[in-house]
């Protein structure tokens, strides 16, 4: 299937209002919270009786996740799986620079990412064969392939796979009133695609309660804010408690079905604590700069806040940026250099400094991976490299991975692994296990059906 050409991408829906998130308190009917004791016991989910659950190294040391989704699809030749002794036309522009790990080596632009590869778990044999970005990103976010495989034209559904952050609110819900799964800074879409917006974002099966808190916008605004969690058009806590009784008493006759949800999302509009979360305003001049005053920088900022508030799973996907993201068909050496590398490379570092000066990276999961890598042959004409997705890279971090080390290998040219051939289910799978929940856990569909959560096994090498 040849690798379909994609245009700009589309801004989606302002910021997610209150009453959206009202709304989501509602939709709780059909998928109630349980503990994950009760999960793991009550018919809804239940282990294999040849699982792991428990077992393998690093099982459970990570609290939370931070996943990097680089969306368009990186180049691994070209950040970090360099080919420099391969044709001219397959290695490129870029130099290799050496790290801070003797033997390992990454690319020119990343400077600041060289300096913290003591920390860093490359994976450079990650592989599938759907080239399309929708169906592609459902298997990556979810450890399941998609509805239907190697299409952009499928759209999100309750018959997708749960999100990963979704699957851990079901299983692994939390006391306190911050979601336990955010993504930002939107859903990822491709306005070209007959699909749009990827499917495998949400939580799919598992129903709407457990969807990902969407935040959107750009954090390095100054006026930026997340409106869902200010107060509704001015209207002070005070009344809005109000408002929640009087919508209490004419409920009354239906409000055990769903009045734990709803009393959830009141309190999360009302409660300070969870505002001052996502106030990026309470954090030096000097750690927002490190970051990079850029929406990328800023929203991996708010990631480790929101996971030192307690949240578990934070999806920071690659921004709208008017210019086809990491999908580098055409100009693809002066986008990376530019506008792509740089920030990703200020970002990532700074988050692993700042989780490590907390005390926090050993509990807390970092995963910068794109949904496929890109074709060896360089594109004559325009500089550009194709979709590729039989072979690209992953890059995990923290939450009991062992840095210093590169996982698999590409062959001579980058297209193929040579060795530890690694799917996008497996990365998903090893993102379930560092996080306490066995990724061969059974779990039923609305429709009652029993499925795997996920189609991969974790990379155990890694820990």
């Amino acid at each position: 299937m040849p690798a379909p050409h994609c245009s700009g991408f589309r801004q989606l829906q302002p910021l997610l209002s209150r009453r959206s998130l009202l709304e989501l308190g509602m939709l709780g009917t059909a998928a109630p919270l349980v503990t994950p004791a009760r999960a793991w016991a009550n018919g809804r989910v239940s282990l294999p009786e040849n699982s792991q659950f428990g077992e393998g190294t690093g099982f459970g040391k990570a609290k939370a996740c931070i996943l990097m989704f680089i969306w368009g699809g990186p180049s691994h030749l070209d950040t970090w799986d360099l080919k420099p002794s391969a044709p001219a036309e397959i290695r490129g522009e870029f130099q290799p620079i050496a790290t801070t790990v003797p033997g390992i080596q990454v690319s020119e632009h990343f400077p600041k990412l060289s300096q913290r590869a003591e920390h860093l778990a490359i994976v450079r044999s990650v592989t599938h064969d759907d080239p399309a970005h929708l169906s592609s990103v459902h298997h990556l976010l979810t450890g399941r392939h998609a509805v239907q495989v190697k299409s952009d034209a499928i759209s999100p559904s309750r018959k997708d796979s749960p999100q990963i952050g979704a699957a851990l609110a079901r299983l692994r819900p939390g006391d306190g009133l911050l979601p336990q799964a955010v993504t930002m800074p939107w859903m990822v879409n491709h306005p070209a695609a007959p699909g749009g917006t990827a499917p495998g974002q949400h939580a799919g099966w598992f129903g709407a309660a457990f969807d990902p808190f969407l935040v959107t916008g750009d954090p390095n605004h100054p006026q930026w804010q997340v409106s869902g969690l200010r107060g509704i058009d001015g209207i002070p806590g005070t009344r809005l408690r109000s408002r929640e009784s009087l919508l209490a008493t004419l409920d009354r006759s239906d409000a055990g079905s769903f009045g734990g949800m709803q009393q959830r999302a009141f309190d999360m509009l009302t409660d300070p604590g969870v505002e001052q979360a996502f106030d990026l305003s309470r954090e030096t001049p000097e750690t927002r700069n490190r970051y990079g005053r850029h929406i990328h920088g800023q929203c991996l900022l708010l990631a480790r806040r929101l996971v030192e508030a307690g949240v578990t799973f934070v999806c920071v996907n690659w921004h709208q940026d008017g210019a086809n993201f990491w999908d580098t068909h055409g100009d693809n050496f002066n986008r990376l250099k530019r506008d792509l590398m740089p920030p990703a490379d200020a970002g990532f570092s700074a988050l692993l400094q700042d989780l490590e000066d907390r005390h926090m990276l050993d509990e807390t999961l970092l995963v910068w991976v794109g949904e496929f890598g890109r074709r060896p042959q360089i594109t004559p004409g325009n500089a550009g490299r194709e979709h590729w997705p039989w072979c690209g890279s992953a890059v995990l971090a923290g939450g009991g991975i062992r840095g210093g080390q590169h996982y698999g290998r590409s062959d001579s040219q980058g297209g193929y692994p040579a060795e530890g051939a690694t799917s996008p289910a497996d990365i998903a799978a090893t993102m379930y296990h560092a996080l306490g929940v066995p990724p061969d856990l059974e779990v039923r569909d609305r429709t009652d059906r029993p499925l795997k959560l996920t189609e991969g096994q974790p990379v155990v090498p890694l820990f």
